[in-house]
């Protein structure tokens, strides 16, 4: 299994951001190509030490690499893409880790 997790700091009108995210984002990212699962952090973030400036998470689940690069290659890929652009528009706010993942 794939993951593409998705990390956004806290944008200035939070109330906006997640209007836009779960209005408009999350119904667009939901429609990639290969996505098996899609999961978004509920409530504060919280870390071992001190406060994060991160408002939300998501993770996305895929088979596998390969199938998370296709799947952003896709028309509805690129599509989120460039909506996580509208609403997160400075790249600065936003940080993406892609890995495989094994159970141990």
């Amino acid at each position: 299994m794939a993951r593409m997790v998705v990390i956004y700091r806290t944008p200035k009108n939070a109330e906006a951001f997640d209007r836009h995210y779960f209005d408009i984002h999350v119904p667009l990212a939901k429609k990639i190509p290969g996505l098996r699962k899609y999961e978004v952090s509920e409530g504060p973030i919280a870390a071992p030490v001190g406060t994060p400036d991160v408002h939300r998470i998501g993770t996305l689940h895929f088979d596998d690499l390969a199938a998370i690069e296709k799947a952003f290659a896709s028309d509805e890929g690129q599509a989120a893409g460039a909506d996580r652009r509208l609403f997160a528009p400075d790249d600065s706010g936003v940080q993406m880790f892609l890995f495989d993942s094994r159970e141990v």
